[in-house]
Order: structure tokens, then C-alpha cells, then sequence
């Protein structure tokens, strides 16, 4: 009796650390992003932030003038942990994957050491993929230190580069006037950027297909009949396509005192009997087009 309690605890006991185990690998991965002040525009722009996050358990570490590994240049009167010193904070918080936008306050001599001390910081608190977001080329200080990035990626094969310079290149609406800081523009291009990364990398999931589009097509057949001197009123619609639809009559006649409205409805006071017909046509948000002819009889 003994021996078969003992085995069902046993199977209980191994059952409970698969079902933990799979909740546990059920769970998004914690992906941490440092950034300076050019960053900081995703977590203030809501459709960046959402982008960003899809997916993933997001934490952000981003402060105007932080620097990498010196000490970071002051703003309103606050000097922010520098990337090293908040990650060595964090330690095992920082989670697997830690993304990094951070040099626009650095120095560039000591960037290239900095970069070395800051992966080795990473490495100890257990992050196993660094991505290392380049700087838009505005000077050419920022052209060498990305130039740094690219060669400490060579060395470090968990270090993938993101290459904003590039993305960035022809978007001048991303950017506000000193090239650096973005525009909710380019918060979101930013973050759009990231989040394909994460994708790419396996790291956020990949975002379900949408689901086809139908074409655009206008589904009423007939009219209703209508009587001279009474009210008449029938819509006319249309599915598919890209809402909002505009419709205009382009032929044909219609009874006096009835008019097509720009939303389709088909209104008036007919003053006179008899059979008429009329050319409508649709169009859509994207500029697609139908057209049909519909026959009306004023009793």
C-alpha cells in the first residue's frame, strides 16, 4: 500500500513540474530596452508603445542623457543611472533579451569599452540576446560609434545590430530638427523596427495574418417601388472595400423632387409617375469604383 501511494505521488509530483514548466514557457519573454532621450518618444506615443509590446513582456529603461557607461549628463537637475549601473540594478529582472539605444550623450572614445563592460554586465545577470539599436548619422562622431557597434557584434555573436541609421535614412518626417529626437512619426517607426526584430529573432510571436480584404461590391439588386407625391426613401449599399463609400449618380434620370445622396440614400417627392432609371456608382476610401444601373417605378 505503501509502495503505491508513493507512486502516485511521485506522478503528481512530476505531473506538476511539466504543467509548470509549460506555463512558465507559456509566458512572453521579458525583453528590457534602455534608451536616452531619441528613445524616450515610444513610451510617450501610445500606438509606439502598443507596437512595441505586442507579445512580449516589455520593461522600459529609458531617461534623457543617460549614457552608456559614464557618468550621464544632467537633466532638470537629475543625473539618470547610466546603462551599467541600472542593468547591474536589475540583474536577473533585465530578463533573456535586452535591447539597447543608447549614445547620443556618449563619448566616443570610451564607447567601444563601454560596449565590452556593458555585455559583460549583461552576460552575468543571464541575458542571452543583445540588440543594438545604431545611431542616425546626423554627426560624424555617431558614424564612428556606429562602426563600434558592428565590430563588438562581430566579436559577441549574442549582439545583433538593428540599423536605424539605415531605416531612418529618407524618413526627414520621422525626425524633429536636430535629426535625433523623433516625431510620433518616427517613435513608431522605431518601435515597429524592434518589434520585426523580435519576430525575426523568435523572440515575440508573430502577428496573425489579416484576414483578406473582399473587394468592393454593391449588394442591393432593386428598388422598392414608389407612389407620385408621397415620401420615398431607399438606401443603397455596398460591402468590402474600405469604408466610407461615396455615391453620385452618373446617368440616367430620376423622378423630380428625388435626389442621390453622397451616403446613398435615394429621397424626395417624386411629382411625377412612371419608369425610371438611374447609373449610381461607389467609391471607396482606396479610390475603387462600382457602378450599377437600378430601375425605379413611381405608381
Amino acid at each position: 500500500m505503501g509502495a503505491v501511494r508513493a507512486a502516485c505521488i511521485a506522478a503528481l509530483t512530476a505531473f506538476a513540474l511539466v504543467s509548470a514548466g509549460q506555463a512558465r514557457s507559456a509566458l512572453p519573454t521579458r525583453v528590457t530596452v534602455f534608451g536616452d532621450s531619441a528613445a524616450t518618444a515610444m513610451a510617450y506615443d501610445p500606438t509606439a508603445k502598443k507596437a512595441l509590446g505586442r507579445g512580449i513582456d516589455l520593461r522600459l529603461e529609458l531617461a534623457a542623457c543617460r549614457r552608456l557607461g559614464d557618468t550621464s549628463c544632467p537633466y532638470d537637475g537629475v543625473r539618470p543611472p547610466n546603462v551599467i549601473d541600472r542593468a547591474t540594478e536589475l540583474g536577473q529582472d533585465l530578463g533573456p533579451v535586452v535591447v539597447v539605444n543608447v549614445g547620443y550623450n556618449d563619448y566616443e572614445a570610451n564607447y567601444a569599452g563601454n560596449i565590452e563592460d556593458a555585455l559583460a554586465v549583461f552576460r552575468q545577470a543571464g541575458v542571452e540576446r543583445v540588440i543594438w539599436v545604431t545611431l542616425h548619422e546626423v554627426r560624424q562622431s555617431y558614424a564612428s560609434m556606429n562602426d563600434t557597434i558592428r565590430d563588438a557584434a562581430r566579436r559577441h555573436p549574442e549582439m545583433t545590430v538593428l540599423d536605424w541609421n539605415a531605416v531612418s535614412r529618407s524618413e526627414e518626417g520621422w525626425f524633429q530638427t536636430d535629426g535625433i529626437h523623433l516625431t510620433a512619426s518616427g517613435a513608431e517607426g522605431m518601435a515597429t523596427m524592434v518589434h520585426d526584430a523580435l519576430v525575426d529573432l523568435g523572440i515575440a510571436p508573430k502577428p496573425p495574418a489579416p484576414a483578406p480584404r473582399k473587394l468592393l461590391a454593391i449588394s442591393s439588386r432593386a428598388l422598392p417601388a414608389g407612389h407620385r407625391g408621397r415620401a420615398y426613401s431607399a438606401r443603397l449599399v455596398a460591402t468590402g472595400g474600405a469604408a466610407p463609400y461615396r455615391w453620385t449618380r452618373i446617368g440616367g434620370t430620376l423622378p423630380p423632387g428625388m435626389s442621390l445622396t453622397p451616403t446613398g440614400r435615394l429621397a424626395g417627392v417624386p411629382s411625377r409617375a412612371g419608369r425610371f432609371t438611374v447609373r449610381a456608382r461607389v467609391a471607396d476610401r482606396a479610390g475603387t469604383t462600382r457602378a450599377r444601373v437600378f430601375a425605379l417605378r413611381i405608381a
